[in-house]
């Protein structure tokens, strides 16, 4: 029987898709993910179907989308008898290694039934817990100022790590963990095929990085900010209430540009370690037999509209639209480019099982890249992306975060029942991307116009039918998606 190809996703976390060089940002250096994009075909119209790590996660990995089975807050991951790619490929033969982030299953129970073999980038050597999973060392005691004191506290800039404190990090362990798996590999005959499932933490926050790769940006070819949201109409009033508490109005631009220049950075070493897999590959004879999928779970704000980090329920181009880069093994065939077709994480599942050259088993809701990966620039007519809650979904604010986690200003405007933190959904169609708002007014950016999404033009009269055509697809992608039903009888 002929050996099925083997699968690496190589999964970052919090990476928006113009911190790339071959996406046109000037500043990034990304040899690796460029050169890939030179083999394969990077997606520059790619988006997450929500913007924060546990929604998304659990929609990518299952080909359902976050409302099909409620996952709409970090605190509800995956329940036992919910469809997972990892349990897939377990069953169809391959041996899963997963390695790195979760949020996917729940802390209690075990990952038997979804990997061959589990590492979680537990560092044995920081024997007293003092390193966080972004390699930064943590800080003990009371703070000596108040955050509200404190123009930095809410930033989740750090700057500059120690080098000796990151090789302990989160990140450089699970690097070690995937290339001894793969050397270990080589080594052992009749090896069934891999599916290579690393996930890293960066770049999510805070902005952080050790040498080389922290003094390597040009500060100088920074690409222009978006400006303030406070000088902006008709924004969501998630982001007006953000801007007001993490205390960044001001910054001058050299700090903006400083944070900036330090996301792009962890960028450019998740590069280097995705460019450490790409020549293990090669040098133990397997690359051109494995299909390799590169993207981001969703992106980051990095300071435009004076805001870091994410948010649950906005949709602009920073935290949606992610990297997607594909080179399939030698028996797809491939035409390698920057392609403009829309893409959804939501399309990973059926791509690997195509891959695969099996079928999932279950009903989703993704499509197959293969097709625009051999050169067809037409993919989907539209792509989405939602979050947030209802009104008295307090069970969706996730309390529990007070004035010392930085995380508080997203948290803290989360449990207003004003709407700021209520539901939405985007669509995005050609040019146009609109979201619709529950409690507060809807959006529309024409991005061809508009590719910063400054001008809310959703009263525009010219725009008024396109608006239309927007619900009805809309309505529909509701109505195909609201649910899924599981293959299972009850034994009357």
């Amino acid at each position: 029987m002929e050996k099925k190809p083997n699968i690496v996703l190589f999964v970052a976390d919090q990476m928006r898709s113009d911190s790339l060089g071959h996406q046109g940002n000037p500043a990034s250096i990304t040899p690796n993910l460029d050169r890939l994009a030179k083999e394969g075909v990077s997606f520059q119209n790619a988006y997450c179907q929500n913007p924060v790590c546990v929604p998304s996660r659990c929609s990518f990995l299952t080909g359902l989308y976050p409302h099909t089975n409620g996952h709409r807050t970090m605190h509800f991951l995956q329940n036992p008898d919910e469809p997972n790619l990892l349990k897939v490929m377990k069953q169809a033969g391959y041996e899963v290694i997963w390695v790195g982030r979760n949020d996917v299953i729940p802390g209690n129970r075990t990952k038997e039934d979804y990997c061959s073999e589990y590492y979680n980038g537990a560092d044995m050597n920081d024997t007293k817990g003092e390193i966080n999973v972004f390699g930064v060392k943590k800080k003990g005691g009371v703070p000596a100022v108040r955050p509200e004191e404190d123009d930095n506290y809410y930033s989740f800039y750090t700057g500059k790590l120690d080098k000796e404190v990151a090789k302990e990090s989160f990140d450089w362990n699970c690097m070690n963990s995937a290339l001894n798996y793969l050397e270990r590999r080589r080594k052992e005959a009749d090896s069934p095929p891999f599916f290579l499932y690393v996930t890293l933490t960066f770049p999510h926050p805070p902005y952080g990085c050790e040498e080389p790769w922290y003094s390597s940006i040009d500060r100088k070819k920074l690409p222009p900010r978006r400006p303030c949201v406070g000088t902006l109409k008709d924004k969501p009033s998630m982001l007006y209430g953000i801007n007001s508490r993490q205390n960044l109005n001001g910054w001058p631009e050299d700090r903006f540009d400083e944070l900036r220049a330090t996301y792009l950075a962890m960028v450019s070493r998740f590069d280097y370690q995705y460019g450490l897999i790409s020549d293990k590959l090669k040098e133990t004879g397997v690359y051109d037999d494995t299909n390799i999928i590169v993207f981001s779970d969703h992106g980051d704000y990095t300071g435009d509209y004076t805001i870091t980090e994410k948010v649950q329920n906005c949709f602009e181009n920073p935290i949606s639209n992610v990297p997607l880069l594909i080179k399939p093994s030698r028996e797809h065939e491939c035409r390698p480019r920057i392609t403009q077709a829309l893409a959804e994480l939501v399309d990973i599942p059926e791509t690997v099982a195509d891959m695969a050259g099996i079928s999932l088993p279950y009903k989703q809701f993704g499509k197959s890249l293969l097709g625009a990966v051999s050169g067809m620039e037409f993919h989907k007519d539209a792509v989405f992306c939602e979050g947030g809650r209802l009104h008295g979904e307090e069970h969706c604010m996730e309390k529990g975060h007070g004035p010392l986690s930085p995380y508080w200003p997203r948290l803290d405007t989360q449990c207003s029942e004003g709407p700021e933190h209520t539901k939405a959904v985007m669509i995005r169609m050609g040019n146009l991307k609109y979201v619709r708002r529950l409690y507060e007014t809807d959006e529309l950016y024409d991005l061809e116009k508009d590719p910063m999404e400054l001008n809310n033009v959703i009263s525009e009269e010219n725009y008024q039918d396109e608006i239309l055509k927007l619900k009805e697809r809309m309505l529909t992608f509701f109505l195909e998606t609201g649910d899924y039903v599981p293959d299972r009888k009850d034994i009357r």
